[in-house]
């Protein structure tokens, strides 16, 4: 197994591959939080021909794509963030662009468990920690809490390094409005 980085993927064949890896790990996500996890096919296309974005691609021996990431440290890249939130907050790491941001880290469900997950992880916080960076990534609830999501990535990187602190640095929640009769009955 081995991860290239690439900026872009515009192979046909691989793009293709690269969506039906991306669809089968996240598409049930979309019953279990309220915000949407997965992109529209047009909106994934973009990302992967977003030269600001690479691409990590965890490949088999036979170098069929199992795993796949992407990474920036260019913060106007990523549509749901602000940047301007990173720069208040970390205004020396950002004006030397070393704040990174996972957009996702998918793993096909056929090859989870074979550690194409960690080894995805570890490469990417090793990139910026070799360059004394931070990471930023948003964990829904359901990944958070049910299949504990933080601690896994906090676990895999502390085995890297024990110069690490982790920290929850926003939340959001949503809310509903109940006007129904059952509602009313209760």
């Amino acid at each position: 197994m081995v991860i290239k980085i690439v900026d872009q993927i515009n192979d046909d064949e691989l793009a293709e591959a690269a969506w039906q890896l991306y669809y089968a790990a996240f598409h049930e996500l979309n019953a279990m939080a309220v915000q949407r996890h997965l992109m529209y096919r047009h909106e994934f296309d973009e990302v992967m021909n977003d030269t600001r974005v690479q691409k990590y691609l965890c490949l088999t021996d036979d170098g069929t794509l199992c795993g796949l990431a992407t990474y920036t440290r260019d913060l106007e890249a990523v549509p749901l963030i602000a940047p301007q939130y990173f720069e208040r907050h970390w205004p020396e790491h950002y004006a030397g662009k070393r704040i990174w941001y996972i957009g996702f880290v998918a793993v096909h469900p056929k090859s989870q468990g074979r550690h194409m997950f960690r080894q995805l992880v570890e490469q990417l916080y090793v990139t910026a920690a070799t360059q004394n960076g931070l990471v930023g990534i948003d964990i829904c609830s359901y990944n958070d809490e049910v299949l504990n999501f933080s601690h896994i990535f906090r676990s895999m990187v502390e085995r890297l390094t024990d110069n690490m602190r982790f920290q929850r640095i926003d939340q959001q929640s949503y809310w509903l409005y109940d006007f129904s009769a059952e509602a009313a009955a209760a």
